[in-house]
């Protein structure tokens, strides 16, 4: 089983290629949770994610025959960018399979950094099998992105930096797709400080290290669509399932909203771009998951790599959630005088308008009206409320679309 010194070693071979991320405090996140919140911001690395810890050890360690030969993963992302961006450093060749769903922005910074990019599958399972498929037939490496020791080894510097850049730690909350991360970080901080809390954070639609413990062995779930992806993983880890037995303390799950919301949260109050996955502890944190209280926390935020689509989704959703953003439609006759004196109730009241459609087809319109369907910003809920008030007592029917 991984021990400390194997955590010390790998420290040693990645220190110099390897950000040393900041731990920072956040006074925000501080208040909101109740707890002192520092942040290990992972987001920061050159590709983005913890995972090019991991790769790169792992990548040290192969023998010059393998070095020559080549390495091969199977990866959505995170873990194929960092194998690809340390092995083209290493001068060595790297194939990555990634399933055919991967966004293209993934796609392309894999390329980027050097590998070369198979797209295979429709899932992570069929491009893994692939990459399996190919390692045997062409002689290559795999490069587990979870199930290895010197991967998990390689993540569990975490453990050693967070321990040293704040001492006095109480509780260490990490998201858990495979188990990988917390394996290492759990092992490296437990063996400097026994009493030390480590929590573990999953997608409530892919529980499967909370499985796997409750059973006492991996499970393998169904296929689940999650904002997570990072941590979307449907069966554990044999390696890192005996890890997480013995020192993580507990596992709990947030779900798709929580994790959205947190999102959301660390742009805006933190100016700081989380995905899914490393946004899914301070979505924990921020719904009371865990029993912390009053407690020295790191929160790991172990990747930014959200594709701004999806961002763009998060911002709108939260906004409308917020209050700040809201879509009414009012029944007004067709006539430009009536456009006009709505126009004039939303500007006297200082809302902006974000979008307007006339419908005069539609929702059983009489033939002498239409229907105006209109997005504004406002200032928030009471904003709205002030609004819907001044419309209705013009003789305007309004309905709020939800």
């Amino acid at each position: 089983m991984l021990t400390r010194s194997d955590i010390e070693a790998a420290r040693l071979r990645i220190r110099n290629s390897i950000y040393l991320s900041p731990c920072a405090y956040s006074e925000t996140f501080s208040r909101l949770t109740g707890n002192k919140i520092f942040f290990k911001l992972e987001n920061l690395q050159m590709t983005g994610s913890f995972k090019e810890r991991g790769a790169l050890n792992r990548l040290m360690l192969l023998s010059e025959q393998e070095r020559n030969q080549g390495v091969i993963a199977a990866s959505a992302g995170n873990h194929a960018q960092g194998v690809a961006y340390h092995a083209t450093r290493l001068g060595i060749r790297s194939t990555i399979c990634m399933p055919e769903t991967t966004p293209l922005i993934k796609v392309s910074s894999t390329k980027d950094y050097g590998a070369e990019v198979i797209l295979f599958g429709a899932n992570y399972d069929e491009a893994y099998e692939e990459a399996r498929r190919r390692c045997d037939a062409e002689s290559l490496t795999f490069v587990h992105p979870f199930n290895d020791e010197a991967v998990i080894a390689g993540q569990g510097t975490l453990g050693l930096e967070l321990l040293e850049q704040e001492p006095n730690l109480e509780a260490i909350v990490v998201p858990i797709g495979g188990g990988g991360l917390i394996a290492g970080i759990a092992c490296a901080a437990k063996a400097i400080n026994p009493k030390i809390q480590i929590i573990g954070v999953q997608t409530s639609r892919l529980p499967s290290m909370q499985n796997a413990v409750a059973e006492g062995a991996p499970i393998k779930l169904p296929a689940a669509i999650t904002i997570a992806d990072g941590i979307a993983v449907r069966k554990a880890g044999s390696l890192t399932l005996p890890l997480v037995q013995k020192y993580v303390d507990d596992i709990v799950t947030v779900d798709e909203e929580e994790i959205a919301n947190a999102i959301l949260l660390l742009l805006e109050r933190e100016k700081t771009v989380a995905e899914g996955a490393g946004a899914a502890p301070i979505a924990a944190l921020l719904n009371h998951k865990t029993s912390l209280q009053n407690k020295k926390v790191a929160v790991l935020i172990s990747g930014g790599n959200i594709d701004v689509n999806v961002l763009s989704r998060i911002i709108e959703r939260g906004l409308v959630k917020d209050g700040r953003l809201v879509r009414l439609q009012l029944h007004v006759p067709d006539q430009t005088s009536a456009l006009q004196a709505v126009m004039g109730i939303i500007a006297n009241l200082r809302a902006k308008v974000m979008g307007i459609s006339h419908e005069r087809a539609y929702h059983g319109v009489n033939l002498d009206q239409t229907i105006l369907d209109i997005t504004l910003e406002t200032r928030g809920p009471a904003h709205i409320d002030e609004l819907v008030s001044a419309l209705q007592a013009a003789s305007h029917r309004v309905e709020r679309i939800m």
